[in-house]
C-alpha cells in the first residue's frame, strides 16, 4: 500500500489531512512538533514523527507520495528526495523555477510532481481552466473577439475590523508581499506596478447580494496566458491575477504602505518583524471567529463593444463547525490531488492544477462542498 507522508500541520493542513486519514489511506504524518501535529490529528492516527528532512528521505519508498505544507522554500529540496527515492511530491504551492527545472528528472523516473493545487494558486486555476475550455466551445468563440480576463482572491475577516483585515498566519509574509511588484495586462498594455496600493481599483463581485471590494494585481500574470491554454492569436485586452480586500482596506492600511516604503535593509526587515508582532496582537483571528475567502473569476469576449460571452466563477466561503474557510481551501484541494496522483490522472513531470475536463469536473464539484456559495453567473 501506498505510503503518504505529509509535512506540516500548520493552519492551512488540517482539513485534507484528516480527509485522508478517514479514507482510509496510508498516511505518516511529520511535523516538527510533534504534540502540535497530534493536536490536529491524534484521533485519527499515532504514527506521527518529528520532521526532518532527513528523516523524511530516510523513510520514503518507491511510489509513495510527499506532501510539503511546509513553507515553500523548502519543497524543492524535499522534491529532490523524493526522486532520489523514486517517490512522488505534491504541494499547493507557486512553481519555482527550481521546481520547473527538475520536470526532465521527474519524466524520466515516470514521477510525478504537483504543485498549484492550493485555493490560489489552485481552485483559481481549476475555474480558469473550466472557463476557457466552455468559452471554447460555445456559439460565441471567435478569434476575432476582445478578450478580459481577471482572477481576484483573498482571505479577509467575516466580521469587518477597523483595520479591514485580519490575520491566519504570520503577518510578515503579508507584509513582505506589499513590497513585491506586479505585472498584468490592462487595456491592451503591459501594467507594470512597483507597490500593490499604486494600482487599487474596485471590483463590483457578482454575488447573491451585490458587493464590492478593492483589488490590485499581483505577481506577474502573463505566464498564466500559456498555462489557461490562450491562444497566441488572441485579442487579449485585459489580463489579471490578483489580490481581494474588503472595501476600505487601502484608507485603514495607508500608514503602513507609508511606512513600508520608508524601510530597507536589516533595520528594515527588523522593524517589519516588529509591526508583524503589533498587528497579529491586535489583529488576530478569536478562537471561533469566522474568517472569510472569496474569489471570482471571469472571462469576457466582446464583439464590435458588446459582450457576447461573459462567465464569472463565484465563490463566497465562511468558517464554521468544520473550522476556517481557508483551512477547507487550501487543503482538501491538495488531498485531491494526492488521490488523483494515486489513481495515476497525471502524466509523468512537474505540474500544475490540471486542465483535463474529467478531473476539473470531479474536483470543482468536490469543491462546492467546502464553500458556503461557488456559482457559476452567466452575464452575457
Amino acid at each position: 500500500m501506498t505510503t503518504i507522508h505529509w509535512c506540516g500541520t500548520g493552519l492551512s493542513s488540517g482539513p485534507g489531512l484528516r480527509r485522508l486519514l478517514e479514507n482510509g489511506h496510508k498516511v505518516v504524518v511529520w511535523n516538527r512538533t510533534v504534540s502540535k501535529a497530534q493536536d490536529v490529528v491524534g484521533n485519527l492516527t499515532t504514527d506521527v514523527r518529528p520532521y526532518s528532512l532527513e528523516a523524511l528521505a530516510a523513510a520514503l519508498q518507491p511510489g509513495d507520495i510527499a506532501v510539503s505544507m511546509l513553507p515553500a522554500d523548502q519543497h524543492v529540496a524535499i522534491a529532490k528526495a523524493c526522486l532520489a527515492k523514486n517517490a512522488n511530491f505534491v504541494s499547493s504551492s507557486y512553481i519555482a523555477p527550481e521546481m520547473r527545472a527538475l520536470d526532465p528528472e521527474f519524466k524520466a523516473k515516470g514521477l510525478v510532481s504537483v504543485n498549484e493545487v492550493g485555493l490560489d494558486p489552485g481552485i483559481d486555476h481549476l475555474m480558469a481552466h473550466d472557463l476557457v475550455a466552455r468559452y471554447r466551445a460555445s456559439p460565441a468563440y471567435s478569434p476575432d473577439n476582445v478578450l478580459s480576463f481577471t482572477s481576484y482572491c483573498g482571505g479577509v475577516p467575516k466580521i469587518a475590523n477597523p483595520f479591514k483585515y485580519k490575520f491566519s498566519w504570520a503577518p510578515v509574509g503579508v507584509l513582505k508581499a506589499l513590497r513585491s511588484p506586479s505585472r498584468s495586462l490592462r487595456d491592451f498594455r503591459e501594467l507594470k506596478v512597483d507597490r500593490p496600493w499604486n494600482a487599487i481599483t474596485s471590483y463590483d463581485a457578482p454575488l447573491p447580494v451585490p458587493e464590492s471590494f478593492e483589488v490590485y494585481p499581483n505577481r506577474d500574470s502573463y505566464p498564466f496566458m500559456e498555462d489557461y491554454r490562450f491562444d497566441k492569436n488572441w485579442k487579449v485586452k485585459d489580463f489579471v491575477r490578483g489580490t481581494i480586500r474588503l472595501n476600505g482596506w487601502a484608507r485603514a492600511w495607508d500608514p503602513v504602505f507609508k511606512e513600508i516604503e520608508t524601510l530597507s535593509g536589516p533595520a528594515g526587515d527588523a522593524r517589519l518583524a516588529e509591526m508583524a508582532a503589533e498587528f497579529l496582537k491586535e489583529n488576530a483571528y478569536a478562537p471561533g471567529e469566522p474568517d472569510r475567502v472569496i474569489l471570482f473569476v471571469s472571462l469576457k469576449a466582446e464583439r464590435d463593444g458588446k459582450a457576447v460571452f461573459h462567465e464569472t466563477w463565484a465563490m463566497d466561503a465562511w468558517g464554521d463547525e468544520r473550522g476556517t474557510a481557508m483551512g477547507r481551501l487550501v487543503s482538501m484541494p491538495v488531498s485531491f490531488a494526492v488521490e488523483s496522483v494515486l489513481k495515476k490522472d497525471f502524466t509523468p513531470g512537474v505540474h500544475a492544477a490540471p486542465a483535463d475536463p474529467k478531473i476539473l469536473a470531479s474536483w470543482l464539484g468536490q469543491v462546492k462542498g467546502l464553500a458556503q456559495y461557488m456559482e457559476l453567473v452567466k452575464q452575457a
